[in-house]
């Protein structure tokens, strides 16, 4: 495993983790500062993009080793903590029932920063029109990706967590996602970290952390 970071400011801050599934470790005492902007995580099949972005959410717990936004600590405060991340798992079938306005509103309600205008901007972007009224099962994989990275867009939580956001999507969508993320991850307050099994051509990173092949 390698890592490098620019000097941004600190939004959250790993420290000595330990992870390990029951058949192999993942993280032993890793630690990395997770610096304002941009941050890639690269691997290949594996190597524990997911579980490291399902880590940093609270959503996997640690066997070791502390995790904080600021002075928000997870294993102190995991509600307060958790309210400053957004995830979701790109595979998750939990939302499926819902029409998407109402997945919106749901984001909309668990984030104070929620910006509608953003919203607005990321579903025409990404093309999303036709679709905004359908049931979230309606819509194809890369549709469903997309109202996901809307809502991460929108959202504004102070660390977002994507997993291969590329995935499933077409040239256009990737070149609007790109633009998105540059022009969002200019606010000195806010972490984007991606999980992706290449380096994407056109984003400023602050941060790689490569988990090998």
């Amino acid at each position: 495993m390698t890592t490098s970071t620019t000097q941004k400011k600190t939004v959250l801050q790993a420290t000595d983790l330990t992870f390990q599934y029951p058949d192999h470790s993942l993280f032993t005492n890793w630690s990395y500062d997770i610096p304002a902007g941009i941050t890639l995580v690269l691997g290949g099949d594996g190597r524990g993009k997911t579980s490291l972005l399902q880590l940093l959410a609270g959503e996997l717990t640690v066997q070791s080793g502390q995790l904080q936004i600021e002075d928000v600590a997870l294993s102190a405060q995991p509600d307060v903590y958790r309210s400053q991340v957004f995830w979701v798992d790109p595979r998750t079938d939990v939302y499926d029932q819902m029409p998407v306005p109402d997945y919106f509103a749901l984001v909309r309600k668990a984030y104070p920063g929620f910006d509608d205008a953003v919203l607005a901007q990321a579903i025409e972007g990404l093309g999303l029109t036709p679709h905004i009224n359908k049931q979230m099962f309606m819509l194809s994989t890369g549709s469903k990706r997309k109202a996901w990275l809307a809502a991460a867009f929108a959202a504004g939580a102070t660390i977002s967590l994507l997993d291969d956001p590329f995935a499933a999507l077409d040239k256009s969508s990737i070149e609007f996602i790109t633009a998105m993320l540059n022009q969002l991850a200019a606010d000195a307050a806010r972490a984007w970290v991606l999980a992706m099994y290449v380096r994407p051509q056109g984003l400023a990173l602050s941060g790689v952390i490569d988990l090998g092949d």
